[in-house]
């Protein structure tokens, strides 16, 4: 099936949110794809500041190569998800400027700690569990069908009970339909096992949180 992909842009101003942003020192910009026409704009406003580009919630690789040249980050859009991810993968400041809210706020260290405790519930689970199900999308760009495989293998070695099962958008609620599963494994969008965490009916790990993985 052909996918034909059209990019959807932002028309929200926000000149006079960038004027009160209050840093000293080089930001690195980063946003999703709808706001991602701004930046250059924003870098003319913001002295020394340094485009990284567009973030995803999986990949947030163009602000991890800047992370060097910069001091901190500022993020453009909503929710918190994206620049909590870049904050632990960069180690560094992130201020978060929401277009829809005129919010300014900065990612804390308690949002990071959060996010780690989630992770280090899951990957405890995951150790402790001997029937887990490994969670697949079959959407294009999301689809992880052969590392699902490798993972089983290798649980299949630990002598655990892998399972198996694709999708295409998770129905949470059908998941209590195997109750014998012991953990959840996500192969699909990050923020599926920690925006979407307390929808699981046990406990849910991303694979690239797996170090073995």
């Amino acid at each position: 099936m052909k996918t034909l992909f059209i990019e959807s842009r932002s028309n929200l101003d926000v000149n006079e949110l960038i004027s009160k942003v209050e840093f000293n020192g080089r930001l690195g910009l980063v946003t999703t794809i709808q706001h991602l026409h701004i930046l250059p704009s924003v870098k003319r406003k913001l002295k020394n500041a340094v485009i990284a580009g567009q973030v995803l919630g999986c990949d947030v690789s163009n602000a991890i190569k800047i992370a060097k040249k910069v001091d901190a980050f500022l993020f453009i859009g909503s929710g918190n998800f994206h620049p909590v991810q870049i904050a632990m993968k960069t180690e560094k400041r992130v201020i978060m400027l929401d277009p829809f809210t005129g919010n300014i706020s900065e990612v804390s260290d308690e949002d990071i700690e959060s996010r780690k405790r989630k992770i280090r519930a899951g990957y405890a689970h995951f150790l402790n569990a001997n029937r887990i199900g490994i969670l697949v999308s079959s959407k294009p760009g999301q689809n992880m069908m052969k590392a699902a495989e490798n993972l089983k293998k290798q649980l299949l070695k630990q002598n655990k009970k892998p399972f198996i099962f694709v999708f295409d958008t998770l129905d949470f609620s059908q998941l209590e339909n195997f109750p014998d599963i012991e953990c959840w494994v996500n192969t699909a969008c990050l923020r599926m096992a920690i925006e979407d965490y307390d929808k699981f009916p046990k406990s849910v790990v991303n694979l690239s949180d797996l170090p073995e993985a």
